[in-house]
């Protein structure tokens, strides 16, 4: 569909974030009138959320910034659960204890997004272990169970596709749609929440939650999703040979997010320049006209733009400044990730021997056992302050130490400083 009345449906279609909508007509009236109350649902399975989470950050950023009113749901309930979407196997029983853990760790993440407050347009936060933990089993039953077929509940991606592969899913897991169901519906009684927002693997849940609160007499509901994004060559969106690109600083610090960006495939620019930034399209369409080298401007005005939104414009300065003298004068900036050697692995490199630089390399996440440490030397990936490694018996002595560090490198993309305790 497109010619939108209202600003917040044009936004989302012209930057590329719609794949899917219950009803865009009456969603379109709705945001048109700025009564576009919406939210996105976060489980706490770990200490930070990644850049999946980030894409819906920016629908609610973009549903703000368009008069309408944003809901971060912290999933304090739903974790207990676990959602079996995309998922072979049961997902790992948290305690409450860890689950409050991560639920503070990443609650701060929101609010360099998004604007939370009073105000009509104001962001606010809820967690729906306030009424998950509260349902009585057998009135819960009765009053929301009976409106769900188990007909169709197996014909949901999450369960058919695991049936399919003959993978065990387990009765609580069955459960978890039945809670998202209704976690819209509490939001709607709760927050005038008329919208769910994901990604396209959480369509069946949140249809789930429209046709639900049509049966228990809410206003009329609207689901909303956007494509799951994978790069131009295949992989899956921040994922890399180290992990997940998380958004807490302290397990992504922001030189590595803006390395990120900056090493995105030439055919992905433009895209992330629309989804992970707030850039005027103008600008993102001339960035994008750059060819040859010159596509690398735009790749740090990506990288720029994207750190700037989420660990502010001197963090993003700083990894900007670090990455050109790393880059293009080869310096040791104190700025890039730090590894500090352990105690029972130092005595090796203050030993007569040294400490391997196969185990160095695992110390430094430049890989991910001895095996590809090996590959790593033996494909001439590895460099110690800038030089690279061809020997796999060479060790680390404090011959290599410069300025009290030594910089450790895979290829001449990814570097680490390594520090002895």
């Amino acid at each position: 569909m497109t010619g939108f009345k209202s600003d917040f449906l044009n936004v989302l279609q012209s930057r590329g974030f719609i794949h899917q909508c219950s009803d865009f007509d009456g969603l379109d009236a709705l945001a048109a009138k700025g009564q576009a109350t919406a939210y996105v649902g976060y489980d706490c399975t770990a200490r930070s959320l990644h850049i999946g989470n980030f894409l819906t950050m920016m629908m609610l950023y973009w549903l703000q910034q368009t008069g309408n009113k944003p809901i971060t749901l912290m999933g304090g309930g739903t974790t207990m659960v676990g959602d079996p979407s995309g998922k072979d196997e049961t997902r790992a029983m948290r305690t409450v204890e860890e689950i409050e853990a991560n639920k503070a760790s990443i609650r701060g993440v929101f609010a360099k997004v998004l604007r939370y407050g009073d105000g009509a347009t104001d962001a606010i936060m809820l967690d729906n272990a306030d009424w998950l933990t509260k349902l009585n089993w057998i009135e819960m039953l009765r009053d929301i169970g009976r409106h769900f077929s188990v007909n169709r509940m197996l014909t949901m991606d999450s369960v058919k596709l695991r049936l399919e592969r003959e993978q065990e899913m387990s009765f609580i897991e069955f459960n978890y749609m039945v809670c998202q169901a209704y976690d819209f519906v509490e939001l709607s009684r709760r927050a005038g929440c008329r919208l769910q927002m994901g990604g396209s693997d959480q369509w069946g849940n949140i249809v789930n939650g429209v046709e639900l609160g049509r049966r228990m007499g809410t206003e009329q509901l609207f689901a909303l999703t956007t494509p799951l994004l994978t790069t131009a060559s295949g992989a899956k969106m921040g994922k890399t040979a180290q992990g997940a690109i998380w958004l807490n600083a302290d397990q992504c610090s922001p030189y590595e997010f803006w390395q990120y960006w900056r090493n995105t495939e030439d055919a992905d620019v433009v895209k992330f320049l629309k989804l992970f930034t707030t850039l005027p399209l103008s600008e993102i369409e001339k960035l994008g006209a750059l060819q040859g080298a010159e596509i690398n401007e735009a790749k740090k005005a990506l990288a720029d733009a994207a750190t700037t939104l989420l660990h502010g414009e001197e963090a993003a300065r700083t990894a900007a400044e670090t990455a050109r003298r790393t880059f293009e004068e080869g310096a040791i900036a104190e700025n890039l990730p730090t590894v500090l050697i352990p105690e029972h692995e130092s005595k090796f490199f203050y030993g007569p021997d040294g400490l391997s630089v196969i185990i160095a390399a695992q110390l430094a996440k430049l890989a991910k056992s001895n095996g590809e440490a090996r590959r790593l030397v033996e494909g001439r990936g590895l460099r110690i302050n800038d030089i690279i490694v061809t020997e796999l018996l060479r060790t680390l002595t404090p011959a290599d130490l410069r300025d009290g560090v030594i910089k450790l490198s895979q290829g001449r993309k990814r570097h680490v400083l390594i520090k002895p305790s």
